[in-house]
């Protein structure tokens, strides 16, 4: 075989794991002397746009790295090829999350690369303070009683929140849905998606939410989770449901508190049922491109870029598996734990042709935001899944 594979990857592989690149590239290069890898780096906030472009000018990279949430456009237009999940290393202990990313009517399109969890980000000198121990609470119940005496120990802090739990903030949502085994849409057997927010299980973990919300934010509850890592680092909260790399966010000057460096502690949210609460999967995915030239041997790239051994090197940097088996000593280990803990029952948003519309009309962010004016949780479910029910089923 000769010709060219083109190879696009984030910029996060080129500053944290480039000696990885260069083992796939130099194991390609053996089993494929006569084809050349031409790879290039891209950033996030520049990449949809660039191969929008390249599909356009039908010049698409052979592999391109998704974010989960980019799959679904890629799916749906036909710019992706079909995969057999079995002829990948740990296929069949993938993270069912990740694999939702890449699956559209039971086909896989693309293959877990590597993964990403919510967790909670804590201050452990109000917990200390306040409760006698800087543990982050270990079951929902212990977590509340820990939150009213951070209340109670601070109620001279002018708009503490012991947790901040923005209302609008869907995706925190989502995860007390789908704690409650509710969910946001199904596909049913006669191959229409429809809105199940109104569900009685979906409903529950809707109501838990906003109580929580109710509860213990004392911000503005219409305001979103985009500075909820400021609000942490300006220590007018206790606790906040976030990214891992908001805690960055509120240890740097300005955004945040410096001197917090050592106080703000990472830790598995609870779940209401004695579980981590589920989070969305957060990560990353490799796919082939439909027009690819070099198919067969751009999908043995992705197998040897996701292979057994690639993904032990990501896992002793730190970096979330795709896979459950190599995925398991990180729950024990200090400084992955929590993300290990989460990302195992984590949920995505509906592979569904419409799901973007819904989203860019804020359908769900709409519906929360109605709760908190007064509307009850079960006419604004009732509403949003109305509205779902009318997109979710149309491609664009």
């Amino acid at each position: 075989m000769t010709g060219t594979v083109t190879v696009w990857l984030m910029d996060d592989a080129q500053k944290s794991w480039p000696e990885l690149v260069q083992q796939v590239n130099d194991e390609f290069a053996e089993k494929y002397p006569k084809v050349q890898i031409k790879l290039s780096y891209h950033e996030w906030g520049k990449k949809v746009s660039e191969l929008d472009a390249a599909i356009a000018a039908g010049q698409a990279p052979d592999v391109v790295e998704l974010g989960n949430t980019e799959t679904l456009k890629y799916v749906v237009d036909g710019s992706l090829l079909k995969q057999e999940a079995n002829t990948f290393d740990n296929s069949d202990n993938w993270i069912k999350g990740l694999v939702d990313t890449c699956t559209y009517q039971s086909t896989l399109y693309c293959v877990p690369y590597y993964a990403g969890a919510r967790v909670g980000i804590y201050n452990s000198k109000m917990f200390q303070d306040a409760t006698g121990s800087a543990d982050f609470p270990q079951t929902e119940s212990a977590l509340i009683d820990a939150l009213d005496k951070m209340a109670t120990k601070n109620k001279g802090n002018a708009g503490y929140s012991p947790l901040y739990l923005p209302g609008p903030y869907w995706y925190a949502a989502m995860s007390y849905v789908t704690a409650y085994g509710g969910s946001i849409a199904k596909f049913d057997g006669n191959g229409t998606w429809h809105g199940t927010l109104h569900d009685a299980q979906s409903q529950q973990g809707l109501q838990h939410f906003v109580d929580l919300v109710h509860d213990y934010n004392k911000g503005d509850l219409k305001v979103n989770e985009q500075d909820q890592a400021k609000v942490l680092g300006h220590e007018k909260a206790g606790l906040i449901y976030a990214n891992g790399w908001e805690q960055s966010v509120a240890t740097a000057p300005i955004t945040g508190t410096p001197a917090l460096k050592d106080v703000l502690k990472v830790a598995a949210m609870p779940g209401p049922n004695g579980k981590p609460l589920p989070s969305f999967i957060g990560g990353s995915d490799l796919a082939v491109t439909a027009k690819s030239q070099n198919a067969q041997a751009a999908s043995d790239w992705v197998r040897m870029f996701t292979s057994s051994k690639s993904e032990q090197l990501l896992a002793d940097k730190d970096t979330l598996p795709n896979n459950l088996v190599q995925l398991a000593p990180l729950k024990n280990k200090p400084s992955t734990s929590a993300a290990a803990n989460a990302v195992e029952n984590a949920w995505f948003t509906p592979l569904a042709p419409g799901w973007s519309a819904i989203e860019k009309q804020n359908i769900l962010p709409n519906m929360l935001n109605a709760i908190f004016s007064g509307k009850t949780v079960e006419q604004a479910t009732k509403e949003a899944d109305a509205e779902i029910d009318q997109l979710i089923n149309k491609q664009g």
